[in-house]
C-alpha cells in the first residue's frame, strides 16, 4: 500500500506539472477524480465534484478536459491500431488534430526493434493541439509472454510460468518487461491477464493465465504489474470481469459467461481489488456477455463497467475495451454504435482496430455530445482521467 501511495504522490506531481506549464490552476487535475457515468444514479464515492461546483465560496478553476473543444474532447477516448500500415499521411492528421489519444502496435509494427522505435518516435514528434501539445500519446502493446508478445525479448516466461514460480519471478519479469518495453517508447502494456483459469478455457490452454484460483491469479499477477509501474510503463488487467471460463477468443468468437454473479463476485473479480489496492492504473473490460448482469457485452454493459468496476470495487483508474473490431463485438454494430455504446457504459478508451473505424467512432462521439446524448461532465471526467494517465508517461 505505501508504494501504491508512493506512486499516487508522483502521478499528481507528474500531472501537475503538466498542467502548470499550461498556466492552469494546479488542482485541476486532482479534480478530475472517477465516475465516468452516464447515469444519473451513480453517486460513487469517487467521482469528483463537477467542474462548477463551489469549495467553500471559492468556485474551483476549471479542468483542461473543460477547455477543450468537442473534438479534441472526443479524441482523448480514442486509441487506434495501425495494423502495419505505419504512420499514414492520415494517422499523421489525425494525431495533429487532436482525435487519437493513443495507438495501440501488434508484431506488424516491429518488423525489427529499430523500425518500431522509429515509428513511436516520429508518432511521439507530430505536433498536436496547444492545450495537448505537452501530453505524449498512449502507445500501447499486448506484451504478456508466451504466446501472447508483440515484441522480442522480456518477459521470456509465460504468465503460466510466472505463475507457478512465484511474486519473486512474476516481479523480476515485470521489471525486465517494463525495461524493454520502455527502449522503444512503449508507455503502456496491455498486461496482465487476471483471467482465473477454468478447466478446458482458451485463457488455460493458451498459458495466458497466472493460475486456476484468485488466490494465485492475485499473488503472481499482480507484482508483476506493479514492477512494470515502479519501472516506468502502466500496466492493463484484463479482461474484466473474467474471461477464464470462455472457451475461445472473443477476438475470434462471442462468448456467453455463464457463471452465476455470486462466482463472478468472489473469483473473477478478486484478483482486481489487489490490483486496484496496489495502484494499477488501467482495467481492460471484456467483450463477452455476461448473463447475470444482462445480455450486452461487457464492455458495453454499464452494470458492469460503471456498477461492479467502478462502484463496487472503486477503481479510480483508465477504463479501456478489448478490441472494438472482434467478433464479439460485430453483431452490436460498427465503429459509431461501439464507440457510443462504450462511453456509455463508462469506458473511458475505446480501443480500435483502424483508423476509419477510430474516425467513425469519433464522429459519432462529438454528434452524441452535442445532442445531449453523452452527457458533457461525465465525459470530461473521463477524458481528465485520460489526460491523467498521458501526464504520468511523460
Amino acid at each position: 500500500m505505501e508504494r501504491a501511495k508512493a506512486r499516487r504522490r508522483r502521478v499528481a506531481l507528474a500531472t501537475l506539472l503538466a498542467l502548470a506549464t499550461l498556466g492552469f490552476a494546479a488542482g485541476a487535475v486532482m479534480g478530475s477524480g472517477s465516475g465516468g457515468s452516464e447515469d444519473p444514479a451513480d453517486r460513487s464515492a469517487h467521482r469528483a465534484p463537477d467542474r462548477t461546483t463551489t469549495v467553500g465560496s471559492k468556485p474551483e478553476e476549471p479542468t483542461l478536459a473543460g477547455r477543450l473543444t468537442p473534438a479534441q474532447l472526443a479524441g482523448e477516448r480514442i486509441v487506434v491500431g495501425l495494423g502495419g500500415t505505419g504512420l499514414t499521411a492520415e494517422l499523421r492528421g489525425a494525431i495533429h488534430s487532436g482525435k487519437v489519444a493513443g495507438v495501440v502496435l501488434f508484431e506488424a509494427d516491429f518488423p525489427s526493434r529499430a523500425t518500431g522505435r522509429e515509428l513511436i518516435e516520429a508518432m511521439q514528434a507530430i505536433p498536436r493541439p496547444p492545450r495537448l501539445r505537452r501530453f505524449p500519446l498512449l502507445v500501447m502493446t499486448d506484451q504478456e509472454g508466451g504466446q501472447v508478445k508483440r515484441v522480442s525479448g522480456a518477459p521470456e516466461a509465460s504468465a503460466a510460468t510466472m505463475g507457478a514460480e512465484g511474486a519473486g519471478f512474476a516481479r523480476r519479469e515485470g521489471r525486465a518487461t517494463a525495461k524493454n518495453l520502455r527502449s522503444l517508447g512503449v508507455n503502456v502494456d496491455l498486461a496482465p491477464v487476471l483471467d482465473v483459469a477454468r478447466p478446458g478455457g482458451v485463457i488455460a490452454e493458451t498459458e495466458r493465465d497466472f493460475g486456476s484460483t484468485r488466490a494465485q491469479v492475485g499473488a503472481t499477477a499482480v507484482p508483476f504489474a506493479t514492477a512494470l509501474q515502479d519501472s516506468g510503463v502502466a500496466a492493463t488487467a484484463k479482461h474484466f470481469p473474467g474471461l477464464g471460463a470462455a472457451t475461445e477468443n472473443t477476438d475470434f468468437e462471442g462468448q456467453r459467461i455463464g457463471l452465476s454473479k455470486k462466482e463472478i463476485r468472489d473469483v473473477d473479480e478478486s484478483p482486481y481489488r489487489a490490483f486496484i489496492a496496489a495502484g494499477g492504473r488501467l482495467v481492460m473490460l471484456s467483450t463477452a456477455i455476461y448473463p447475470a448482469f444482462g445480455d450486452r457485452p461487457a464492455a458495453f454493459n454499464r452494470r458492469i463497467v460503471t456498477g461492479e468496476l467502478r462502484r463496487r470495487l472503486g477503481f479510480d483508474g483508465v477504463t479501456i475495451t478489448d478490441s472494438l473490431g472482434s467478433a464479439a463485438v460485430a453483431e452490436f454494430g460498427g465503429g459509431r454504435e461501439a464507440a457510443v455504446d462504450g462511453a456509455a457504459a463508462g469506458d473511458d478508451l475505446l480501443l480500435f482496430d483502424d483508423l476509419p473505424s477510430a474516425l467513425a467512432g469519433h464522429e459519432a462521439l462529438v454528434k452524441q455530445l452535442a445532442k445531449g446524448g453523452l452527457k458533457q461532465q461525465p465525459f470530461e471526467r473521463a477524458v481528465q482521467r485520460v489526460l491523467s494517465l498521458r501526464a504520468e508517461t511523460r
